[in-house]
């Protein structure tokens, strides 16, 4: 499994690029918060994501999303996990809100904002913000609301690694957001819970 493929862009549009690296061209889909986002570069960095395509219970093709940063790549995981969300709806759903807006929609349980997506329905928007909520507000949403974009999977490590060692969650999670600051939100993990045991 791939985490990110950097190189040239060779072929850019709003809803697919292709990266060269090695002589090899990487096509991917994308949102339109990641056209925005890489748009005026001629190199990249994208956070993938690559799923099977199945037909009769058997892989036939394989798919690549590729994403600017690591916080919409963790929402699009989120949302394909819900039932009766695709991949390309969670492309439109990205598109159209950003991930701290979604994020904040979510845990708000702002149904028509949501709904306000194309192809989304009331059903699915409160399907979405009744299996998503929580989750969001236990680690991820909690902290993204209150951190740079990026690196939202070292920080759901670092927080899980800290509450293993028995430090109250709502302390360790004050910790990092305010590491995770001083560091410009691109800390590792080791950074993360080292820095915050120093002022736990």
């Amino acid at each position: 499994m791939f985490e990110f493929i950097e190189g040239n862009i060779e072929t850019l549009s709003p809803t697919h690029v292709i990266i060269e690296n090695n002589g090899i061209g990487y096509i991917a889909q994308i949102s339109l918060n990641t056209f925005e986002a890489i748009k005026q570069n001629k190199q990249v960095r994208l956070f993938v994501e690559q799923v099977f395509k199945v037909e009769n219970q058997n892989p036939v093709s394989t798919l690549l999303f590729g994403f600017a940063d690591p916080d919409e790549r963790h929402m699009f995981k989120m949302l394909v996990s819900i039932s009766g969300v695709g991949y390309n709806t969670a492309i439109i759903m990205l598109s159209s809100l950003d991930p701290n807006s979604l994020t904040s929609a979510i845990i708000n349980g702002n149904v028509g904002l949501i709904k306000s997506v194309k192809g989304i329905g009331e059903k699915t928007a409160q399907r979405i913000i009744l299996e998503l909520k929580s989750k969001l507000n236990s680690v991820g949403g909690t902290l993204s609301s209150n951190l740079s974009k990026g690196a939202t999977d070292n920080v759901t490590e670092a927080l899980t690694a800290l509450t293993v060692l028995g430090y109250p969650k709502a302390a360790a999670e004050k910790a990092i957001i305010k590491i995770s600051k001083e560091l410009g939100g691109v800390a590792t993990v080791e950074e993360l819970i080292k820095n915050s045991l120093k002022i736990l």
